[in-house]
């Protein structure tokens, strides 16, 4: 957006948030992809400030740690005490000697705050040349909120807050939302002559609007088009109130965008998660960090992706993953655990509960149910067999395992790294294999089978399994005797019918011969 003068943003996040009965500092604690304080900066960023201070306090070292990952050009600023929002402001203007033009000052704990609200202010701000400009909103109930008193003209005449209002301001609708732009030479002279002579015992950062209209000076209002914006955050039950309007805003956003979400109230998609035309998100679904969903992929039921890219038409049923990536038209679960950097090729299939750890799956490669492939190179349209464990870790260290192109892994065996499977190579089901198997060869490690006949009834006498065995034993014994009593009858009956035909032959017939 384009400006004509320097602008400041200034964020209060010093306070300790005691509602919240936590150990996090309240601007800390996460919704949707960001914390509180990360969605006002969001909603701040497009102002293209020159600076942006955060007012630290309770917390200080955790909320400055956090700010350098997410807001690396932020500035903490440390209010060591909190006596109130015009002294927070104060603190911030003091830090930087030469500040000029406008000055944004944003409550840390806004999160539904949009870049749209806080840009229209500014701009009404600054085009109107006021020295001061407060957002406002209509509320049903204002309990517990600063009210916009105007004069009878309606311009704005002071902000009060409630416990220092009078019954007649109690009943008025409009609040105060925290959020102004002022000028930055007229509130610094402002905030030197502030009092502390009000319940709090405190600095008011909103009785600078009362100085400013009484020194004559323009002060004006920019009322939010959506009251749900200007909601803060004071304890967990708010903080869930309004993780649940987020999500809404979100998934409405998503649903005009050409994305399908099958039950909206249980997807929960993060604000830094991107979707793709015509994808399809099924119901208790959460989307997170950084996921990417492609085009006509499908994602869920009962689906958790975090920091995973998921392909254009692929699959994932009822699975976890974190930070893998999930090619074109390739299928996952259910129940699958991707962990991270594993990585699927176009038409690879991960089944129903298969761990993959640090590995590559092929183009049109399987592992389609019950094994565990870690620190693996699996080849093109490979299949791995039930139950196969990739042993990647001999107590100290991990090593690699390669599966060739066309290679057939069969059912329950170990492939003990490092070791690789040669390309169209096959491995005998059950075998513990140790060393390469060259291309097109057959590796086999199981040994001879041995039946010790009679042992459970010498070493079991008494279970169950005893009882079993000599009620299947005696069943056999008896059908052993009723096999042998037919044989021995069938035997009988052709001994006869041969001494008859003997008789019966006629003296010409030459079908011996």
């Amino acid at each position: 957006m384009s400006q004509s003068r320097p602008r400041t943003v200034v964020v209060l996040a010093a306070g300790e948030g005691k509602r919240m009965k936590s150990a996090l500092p309240k601007v800390l604690h996460p919704l949707l992809g960001r914390t509180l304080v990360g969605h006002v900066l969001a909603a701040a960023a497009p102002l293209a400030a020159e600076r942006t201070l955060v007012v630290v306090g309770h917390g200080a070292d955790q909320v400055a740690a956090h700010l350098s990952e997410v807001a690396p050009q932020a500035t903490p600023v440390r209010q060591t005490e909190q006596l109130g929002t015009g002294h927070a402001v104060r603190i911030a203007l003091d830090a930087v000697a030469d500040l000029a033009g406008t000055v944004v000052v944003l409550n840390g704990d806004v999160p539904l705050l949009r870049a749209e609200t806080v840009t229209a202010l500014v701009e009404t701000h600054e085009a109107a040349g006021a020295a001061a400009t407060v957002l406002a909103a209509e509320v049903a109930d204002p309990t517990g909120l600063g009210r916009i008193i105007r004069d009878p003209a309606g311009h704005l005449e002071q902000i009060v807050e409630e416990r220092d209002a009078t019954s007649a301001q109690r009943a008025v609708r409009e609040i105060n939302a925290g959020i102004y732009a002022f000028d930055a030479a007229l509130l610094r002279d402002a905030l030197s002559k502030i009092s502390t002579d009000n319940d709090q015992g405190e600095e008011y950062l909103t009785d600078v609007f009362g100085l400013l209209v009484a020194a004559g000076e323009a002060v004006a209002v920019h009322v939010a088009a959506e009251a749900t914006e200007t909601l803060g955050c004071n304890d967990r039950v708010e903080l869930a109130a309004l993780r649940r309007l987020l999500r809404d805003r979100v998934n409405e956003g998503w649903l005009r965008s050409g994305v399908t979400l099958l039950d909206p109230m249980t997807t929960w998609i993060d604000v830094t998660v991107t979707l793709d035309r015509d994808a399809v998100v099924d119901q208790n679904t959460q989307l997170r960090g950084a996921t990417t969903v492609g085009a006509a992929a499908a994602v869920g039921p009962d689906v958790t992706l975090i920091d995973t890219t998921v392909g254009a038409g692929a699959v994932v049923l009822r699975s976890h993953a974190v930070g893998a990536e999930i090619g074109p038209q390739a299928s996952v679960g259910p129940y699958a655990y991707l962990r991270p950097a594993a990585r699927l090729a176009d038409k690879a299939k991960v089944g129903t509960f298969v761990e993959v750890k640090n590995s590559e799956i092929g183009p049109g490669a399987k592992v389609p149910h019950l094994s565990y492939v870690g620190d693996a190179t699996i080849g093109a349209r490979a299949n791995i067999g039930a139950a196969t464990i990739f042993v990647n870790y001999d107590g100290v260290a991990k090593h690699h395992t390669t599966v060739g192109e066309a290679a057939f892994v069969g059912c329950d065996t170990n492939l003990i790294a490092p070791v690789e499977i040669g390309p169209g190579a096959y491995v005998a089901a059950g075998s513990a294999i140790t060393q390469d198997v060259p291309p097109g060869a057959l590796g086999v490690t199981r040994a001879s089978q041995r039946n010790v006949e009679g042992w459970v009834a010498r070493r079991r006498a008494g279970t169950k399994s005893a009882e079993a065995a000599e009620a299947a034993l005696t069943r056999q014994e008896a059908e052993l005797a009723r096999q042998r009593a037919v044989d021995a009858s069938q035997g009988e009956a052709f001994h006869g019918l041969g001494d008859t035909a003997g008789y019966d032959a006629d003296p010409g017939d030459t079908a011996t011969e």
